[in-house]
């Protein structure tokens, strides 16, 4: 058997259950199978193998499925994939070969089922790798945070229950001017090399990695920059990302026989870490950017979003959305949700009016990071706050924001019951760098390092009872 040739990743980990996806390589005219086992971190004995035949149309891709687990629970395994001499072999009768399984072996732990369990997370977005002619040119720039989370992760007193990627996890568009892609062939190969770099690579095979889709994934500022020729890049572009990003994510159910789900209705989905609830919005699919009903994400997701506000029992509440829920920027803005005034007054109401306490919007997009907090003038229970973490690898033809490149001089909103204020409770960071949030029974703390790993600034944000 040969290592994955993208991968392992383990994606959507619950208590009891945990997705590993990974890439094996086309064989000319020859059947290719992808195997995984697991073991419990101290046992001998390894499980039966797992197998599936790995097939072009899914680029030599699957996503395994493990159920049945302990929660709290270390487990190590490993993954390969194999070409059997014969052409007639089935998933299940390849079970019976006597096997050599590579020698690397991963970690991943279950979920903790207590709901007062501190919980750790990595959050980042913005990831620039720069392609040239089919290859990565300096691949190492791109790479080397990656590294420094993991150290970060190896030695953190709360253990990380997960990586948050909030988007543009590959740039699909990178030298669009010059050489743009839009082939499936090119999305396909651009990925690869995005997450077969070796820290991100090691990052990945041990931590649960959730990921959400903004606009580079597909082209600048889309869809607003959309013309009637990019149909074909969209179509390509969409495909790429679900086999690579939406694949191991919540948002393929889990079957009643323990697969997953192959059909896929929505990229926006939910997970649960004990009192802890995340709601990951795509804001870039499903926008309507008509007059008279402009929304960034489309009336169902909206509809889902506000429910799980209101009957939510969590005690903490994150909104991830890929772009900046708040503060807008002065220029460039209409990309985000200051485009979309009318629907972002809706969620505040709704939050504000149903007294519900502890929501966080997390994100990402801005090439800075921050956190700032939103209260309003007339009802002094409200409190919002947002959690800005980019760029993980900026491109050096991109500027960083800064405190000046917000608009923080007047209120976010003004309405008859009282206006919308807000104010940074950070400094703005203007360097490549990466989130490292603890949530505990009292506050959550926000940690942001630089590429290096070093602690650039810490905020504190108290949780209300």
């Amino acid at each position: 058997m040969f290592k994955p040739t993208v991968g392992p990743i383990i994606g959507h980990t619950t208590t009891h259950h945990a997705r590993i996806f990974f890439r094996g390589e086309l064989q000319k005219d020859a059947l290719v199978f992808g195997g995984i086992r697991y073991r419990r971190s101290g046992d001998t004995l390894w499980s039966k193998g797992m197998f599936k035949q790995l097939t072009s149309a899914r680029d030599m891709c699957d996503v395994f499925a493990l159920n049945d687990l302990p929660a709290d629970t270390e487990y190590e395994y490993q993954a390969g994939w194999f070409s059997p001499m014969s052409p007639v072999h089935t998933v299940e009768t390849i079970q019976e070969l006597p096997l050599q399984w590579p020698r690397d072996v991963y970690r991943f732990s279950t979920q903790s089922s207590n709901p007062a369990t501190p919980r750790a997370y990595i959050v980042g977005s913005c990831r620039y790798l720069r392609m040239t002619v089919g290859a990565p040119s300096l691949p190492h720039l791109g790479d080397r945070i990656f590294a420094s989370i993991t150290h970060l992760a190896q030695r953190a007193e709360t253990p990380i229950s997960a990586l948050l990627m909030t988007g543009d996890q590959v740039y699909i568009d990178d030298l669009n001017i010059i050489a743009p892609d839009r082939e499936y062939k090119e999305i396909l190969s651009k990925y690869r090399m995005a997450f077969s770099q070796p820290h991100i690579t090691k990052l990945m095979s041990g931590t649960p990695t959730y990921m959400i889709l903004d606009d580079h994934e597909i082209e600048d500022n889309w869809p607003a920059n959309k013309n009637k020729n990019d149909d074909h890049l969209y179509n390509n572009a969409i495909a790429a990302y679900e086999l690579y990003q939406a694949s191991h994510s919540p948002a393929h159910e889990l079957l009643e026989d323990g697969n997953i789900d192959r059909h896929l209705e929505r990229y926006w989905y939910q997970f649960t870490h004990g009192d802890i609830e995340w709601f990951v919005t795509d804001s870039r699919t499903r926008r309507t950017l008509s007059a008279g009903d402009r929304r960034i994400l489309d009336e169902a997701q909206e509809t889902a979003l506000c429910n799980w506000l209101i009957h939510s029992p969590a005690r903490v509440k994150f909104v991830v959305t890929s772009v900046m829920f708040y503060p807008d920027r002065k220029r460039l803005g209409d990309d985000a949700w200051k485009a979309f005034p009318e629907q972002r007054l809706r969620l505040l109401e709704t939050i504000r009016t149903h007294r519900i306490n502890n929501v966080f919007f997390v994100s990402g997009d801005v090439h800075g990071s921050l956190t700032s907090r939103l209260t309003h003038s007339e009802d002094p229970d409200f409190e919002v706050h947002t959690i800005v973490s980019s760029p993980l690898c900026n491109s050096k033809l991109l500027p960083y924001a800064k405190a000046s490149t917000f608009i923080l001089d007047q209120p976010l909103a003004r309405t008859a019951a009282g206006d919308y204020r807000h104010e940074l409770t950070s400094e703005v960071i203007s360097q490549d760098n990466f989130a490292h949030l603890v949530v505990d029974r009292e506050q959550i703390q926000v940690n942001y390092h630089d590429r290096n790993g070093k602690r650039l600034q810490s905020i504190g944000i108290p949780i209300l009872r």
